[in-house]
């Protein structure tokens, strides 16, 4: 692996979409809390299925920030089999690096169902424990960008902390997956204080911080999860934008919308996350790098999957070029 610019770190997967055409979605209040329901015991048709490979948080990132120009490379586990080596395939006809991606004999590759239903998904996750070896000899890019990655992996949360200490000149970018957010800020609390940039949901957000969904007041949870360290906090909120603490200044940008209505979900959170982080570890105003990741986030929900509508450079800079009342 020679130096790059980009360097993401997590798992990696196969996601095999099934559209369903027999299902029904169950909703509290306000389309919020909704449950997908299908008849119990039977035969449920389904429309079709759709397999992608080497996708997951890290990988949907490290394509992003290839996409937009700079030189990217992913650190992964797979398993030694068919799905592993499609894995390595994709990633290589994308650009990336796959010098650090190890394949293990005897162990299966990641492979999650995403149930697809009208816009929305829910997938079916299933991380396998490899034997997780940071890499010594990984060499020092600009950015490193850490994500979703399976449980039982503390001491490689630990090396990973351990040569960010080492290169204190990395632009390290901290978007946490389940298992991470499970672990607490405590446990992590080296990770958060060394990032750059800590990006997340509200829900995530609540989850980290150990608050009631009912703490939905954003500017606030900018404030505490700013506590546990990171320089910058960015939180997303659905439909009703996103949001940033940069050096105590508070910035809101309202949700982009884009002219078409999105095809399926899958990956808007990864494009939104990694464009901003690439960006604006590359030099750009964060609220410049936040909206073009809002734009990205709206190119990637017009396909199926996480990384085939991701976009270049150009095709943001024309998207936010057009005259629309939606970014302010």
């Amino acid at each position: 692996m020679s130096t790059l610019d980009f360097i993401a770190v997590g798992d990696t997967v196969v996601d095999d979409f099934i559209k369903l055409r027999d299902a029904r979605v169950h909703c509290r209040i306000a389309d919020e809390d909704c449950e997908i329901c299908m008849r119990f015991g039977d035969k449920v048709p389904f429309e079709s299925s759709t397999i992608l490979y080497g996708v997951g948080n890290a990988a949907n990132a490290a394509v992003a920030a290839q996409r937009l120009g700079l030189s990217a490379g992913l650190v992964t586990n797979m398993g030694a089999d068919a799905h592993g080596d499609a894995i390595l395939k994709a990633h290589r006809s994308a650009g990336l690096d796959t010098s650090f991606e190890v394949q293990h004999e005897g162990a299966p590759t990641n492979y999650h169902y995403v149930l697809w239903y009208e816009d929305e998904r829910t997938i079916l996750i299933n991380h396998h424990r490899y034997p997780y070896v940071f890499p010594d000899s990984l060499p020092e890019p600009r950015i490193l960008y850490f994500s979703s990655i399976a449980p039982g992996t503390e001491s490689y949360h630990d090396a990973v902390a351990a040569y960010l200490e080492r290169y204190p000149n990395i632009f390290f970018c901290f978007q946490p997956g389940t298992f991470q957010i499970s672990l607490g800020p405590t446990r992590l609390a080296v990770l958060y204080r060394r990032a750059n940039l800590c990006v997340v949901n509200k829900e995530e957000a609540q989850r980290i911080l150990g608050l009631p969904d009912t703490a939905d007041d954003v500017p606030e949870l900018l404030q505490k999860l700013a506590a546990l360290g990171p320089k910058v906090v960015v939180i997303s909120d659905d439909t009703r934008g996103a949001y940033a603490l940069e050096n105590g200044n508070v910035i809101h940008l309202p949700m982009y919308h884009a002219p078409e209505p999105p095809r399926e979900k899958t990956g808007a959170g990864d494009a939104f996350t990694a464009t901003t982080c690439a960006l604006y570890a590359t030099g750009m105003p964060l609220k410049d790098a936040m909206r073009r990741g809002m734009v990205n986030a709206s190119f990637v929900v017009q396909r199926v999957g996480a990384q085939e509508g991701l976009a270049t450079r150009d095709m943001l800079d024309a998207a936010l070029a057009q005259p629309t009342d939606e970014i302010q």
